[in-house]
């Protein structure tokens, strides 16, 4: 990578690190596992490594944004998570703020 390209690499990082807070509520608005929602934002453009998600799962079930609960049908318990009625408030929030931002960059222009 030429420094230009490292630069820019850093910055996407960043943009990133925060919509995968927006698409992990958005996304579990429907039930799902750890895993089927990395898949789930890989396949819409949120390339996550699965060291950043899990963490970033318990944080939102520790802020009370996800709710979680274990399922143990299977041969192999798996945690499933649920975006919380107040994560449903702080996705709406975050989304509006988004569009703000959106609208404000693109005035810039």
């Amino acid at each position: 990578m030429t420094p230009d390209e490292d630069v820019l690499a850093g910055h996407l990082q960043e943009l990133r690190r925060g919509t995968v807070v927006v698409a992990s509520l958005a996304t579990l608005r429907t039930p799902g596992y750890g895993y089927a929602l990395l898949e789930q934002l890989g396949r819409a453009g949120f390339g996550v490594d699965a060291n950043t998600l899990y963490p970033l799962l318990r944080r939102l079930e520790k802020q009370g944004l996800l709710e979680a609960q274990w399922n143990t049908d299977e041969s192999r318990p798996r945690k499933f998570y649920r975006t919380s009625p107040a994560g449903e408030s702080v996705l709406a929030a975050l989304r509006t703020d988004w569009r703000a931002l959106d609208a404000a960059i693109t005035d810039l222009s």
